[in-house]
């Protein structure tokens, strides 16, 4: 699945709904399985709510049948982050996906963090997906046995892990409930996520290699290890270089030169240094997705 960028009007920096079902029409016929709307790499928590809901809106409207539709919901409280999921669930989102409160993080214990997402379990009126965000962003390292906890609860499904680490991606594949789906939130680590039982992941370098991306995992899926594995050299040094080494200015820098609309993050983040914009244009030859400028 693609964590979508979100597209802001150049001059008026007003969230731009047109340039964001623009890019879901490119990217539904790649052969994704779905959208995550509102995650970190749409730069949610700098949306207003009116904006996370017009975005919803936007995809819900535009999506073609068949995409799973996965709505950012976590909030630092309870109430916030049933509204938004209601919401979504409102707009024809399938789950949401949740972050964990991290604000008052010494009083986030796991009992705490546990009754936080059954409370939000209980309520939801479509499925919940644990959001362990990446542990340099303001959030909390879960517990594998918390997440064990939660992933017997009926309407909590699965949990994306962006933590980067191969090792928690087993832990977590292993010790977790018959059914509970584990998803890599690393481009670098997708197959290895994959043999290790993952089933998939939601990639920031899907938003660029959103082809690639899928053909890893229906290339592994049916069997063909080698195939999967030559993709993944492509698609890995991709996440590791834009995704991961520049961030959200570097995403929308690469989506403006494949023909989507990236733009410039919102204040206080900052567009790409000048300097780097070609080093995103050769990161791009060398994973095949541009031609040699």
């Amino acid at each position: 699945m693609i964590p979508a960028t979100t597209p802001f009007d150049p001059v008026t920096g007003e969230f731009d709904p047109v340039a964001l079902r623009r890019n879901v029409e490119k990217w539904a016929p790649t052969g994704i399985r779905g959208l995550v709307i509102g995650g970190s790499t749409g730069e949610a928590v700098l949306l207003d709510e009116r904006e996370r809901d017009l975005s919803w809106d936007v995809v819900g409207r535009s999506a073609p049948g068949g995409l799973l539709l996965v709505a950012g919901t976590g909030a630092e409280s309870l109430r916030a982050t049933l509204r938004l999921t209601r919401m979504a669930a409102a707009r024809g989102f399938h789950a949401a996906l949740v972050q964990p409160p991290a604000f008052y993080r010494g009083a986030m214990t796991p009992a705490v963090v546990r009754d936080h997402y059954v409370a939000v379990a209980d309520a939801a009126p479509v499925p919940v997906i644990v959001y362990q965000a990446p542990t340099r962003f303001s959030t909390l390292d879960l517990p594998a046995g918390l997440v064990a906890e939660l992933s017997v609860h009926e309407n909590i499904i699965g949990i994306k892990d962006s933590r980067g680490k191969l090792d928690a991606v087993g832990e977590l594949a292993t010790g977790t409930a018959r059914g509970f789906q584990v998803l890599v939130g690393s481009g670098s680590l997708l197959y290895a996520a994959l043999e290790t039982g993952a089933v998939g992941g939601i990639l920031g370098v899907a938003n660029l290699a959103p082809r690639a991306c899928a053909r890893v995992h229906s290339l592994f899926m049916a069997g063909d290890t080698a195939g999967a594995g030559r993709l993944q050299e492509r698609i890995g040094p991709l996440h590791n270089a834009v995704v991961s080494g520049m961030g959200v200015a570097g995403v929308k820098r690469a989506l403006d030169l494949l023909g989507y609309r990236g733009g410039v993050p919102r204040p206080p983040l900052q567009p790409l240094p000048a300097s780097r914009r070609e080093e995103v244009a050769a990161h791009l030859v060398r994973a095949g997705l541009l031609a040699r400028r």
